[in-house]
């Protein structure tokens, strides 16, 4: 199990460094904001992945994963909504 949740976490380490790269990289902003949030959301829930495995293996229980997966869920709606909001105002000017 060790293996696994390491295994999970440096993918999802690897997916956040790339987000983080393609922030850097891209010249404006709507193609920066779709680099940080599709990447990021991948590895955040690559990292969770990795948490539930840890948590099931050290016998927490479901409501340990259930929270998780709600932080996740959050996460992915924030970056959305975010990353609309950043969109449509640098189109206002």
């Amino acid at each position: 199990m060790i293996i696994l949740m390491t295994l999970l976490l440096a993918v999802g380490a690897i997916f956040m460094i790339a987000g983080t790269a393609g922030l850097l990289r891209f010249p404006d902003l709507p193609t920066r904001l779709h680099a940080v949030a599709k990447a990021d959301n991948l590895g955040l829930g690559f990292i969770i992945l990795g948490l539930i495995v840890h948590t099931v293996s050290n016998g927490a229980g479901a409501g340990v994963v259930v929270k998780l997966l709600l932080i996740w869920a959050l996460a992915l709606l924030g970056t959305a909504v975010n990353s609309h909001l950043l969109a449509v105002r640098e189109d206002d000017g």
